[in-house]
């Protein structure tokens, strides 16, 4: 049975460009939307864009399958592929490339290190099916990510960016973060829907079976990560009417290094892999894992941080947008290699 991508997922690209447009209209349109936004704030949180992006969390990490995980431990190799691939090499290289394009910009170069340090959790899903690969070693490295990111992303965030530009001597970087916010903001925008999504699965797979489940009660909320980042990014671009003419230079500017990170992570994946003799199915399901990132996340720490107006969270916004199109030729790429090399 061949294997297609939703309507919604296909033209995400698309929809991106739309709400960038829509969000710019707005600002336009109505110069106080601003004002009205910012008086829906406590302190420095946003009370509609908090809940956007706790909704925008919650329907991938309901999703995982959290029964898989005694399984990530007993295939020793694949663990630690997964778990080299996602949490060393993945980070290192969106450290490296962020350094080479964008050192004399800290902001985007922060924006882009956030993407690296975010795994993917919820796209992988339909690059892996869309490739042939193994849906249950998919779903089981979802499970992996979700429970690391929990644990690790607060202090991969300080090591990589308070730590490691300044141990490389990058003296001008002038970004610092506090782990403490960092922390607080993965509680409650990975935490609070991860807690739900949890006690979703299994609760209730336990009332309504895991038929009804997966065939029902999942497609029903998986629009609404679509639906909040989209309101999200009209929300964010409201605020930026006053700078649509310097936009696209910025969009390209961020856009370079991420299909470089995109293409370079999926071969350094595959053949890694392929090295050592990981058959083709599950060779797919790591490296997409591998390849892709978790973009809901790394917005929702960079508004939390640095703020909606921050160019961190604008370069978090740019990667669905880029992503998309590239792992869709990947997905093709992985096929045609598959018919080649067996």
């Amino acid at each position: 049975m061949q294997v297609r991508m939703k309507f919604l997922d296909r033209f995400l690209t698309l929809w991106i460009f739309l709400a960038m447009g829509i969000g710019v209209l707005i600002g336009y349109v109505f110069p106080g939307f601003s004002n009205v936004m910012d008086s829906l704030s406590i302190g420095s949180t946003n009370i509609p864009l908090a809940i956007g992006l706790i909704v925008m969390m919650y329907p991938p990490l309901a999703r995982v399958n959290y029964s898989l995980l005694p399984m990530a431990f007993k295939d020793k190799k694949v663990l630690s592929l997964s778990l080299i691939l996602n949490w060393i090499v993945g980070p290192i290289l969106m450290f490296v490339l962020a350094v080479i394009f964008l050192r004399d910009e800290p902001d985007y170069m922060v924006g882009l290190i956030l993407i690296g340090l975010a795994r993917c959790i919820a796209m992988v899903i339909v690059w892996n099916d869309l490739a042939k690969g193994n849906r249950e070693y998919a779903a089981l490295l979802i499970a992996l990510n979700s429970v690391f990111q929990i644990v690790f992303y607060s202090f991969f965030v300080w090591l990589f960016i308070n730590v490691l530009p300044s141990y490389f001597g990058f003296a001008d970087f002038a970004v610092s973060i506090e782990m403490s916010e960092v922390f607080k903001s993965v509680s409650i925008y990975l935490g609070i829907p991860f807690l739900a999504g949890f006690l979703s699965n299994k609760y209730l797979v336990k009332l309504k079976g895991e038929n009804w489940y997966n065939r029902k009660f999942i497609p029903f909320i998986s629009p609404f990560t679509l639906y909040a980042l989209l309101f999200t990014i009209v929300f964010m671009f409201s605020l930026k009417g006053e700078h649509i003419v310097q936009l696209p230079m910025q969009v390209v500017k961020v856009a370079i290094p991420l299909v470089i990170y995109f293409v370079l992570m999926f071969f350094i994946s595959f053949f890694m892999n392929r090295s050592m003799n990981v058959s083709y199915d599950k060779n797919v399901a790591i490296s997409f894992t591998a390849t892709g990132n978790n973009f809901e996340l790394a917005i929702a720490v960079a508004i939390a941080v640095f703020g909606v107006h921050s160019p961190q969270a604008f370069v978090g916004v740019i990667g669905p947008l880029i992503e998309v199109p590239v792992l869709i030729l990947l997905v093709r790429v992985s096929l045609w290699m598959k018919e080649r090399m067996g």
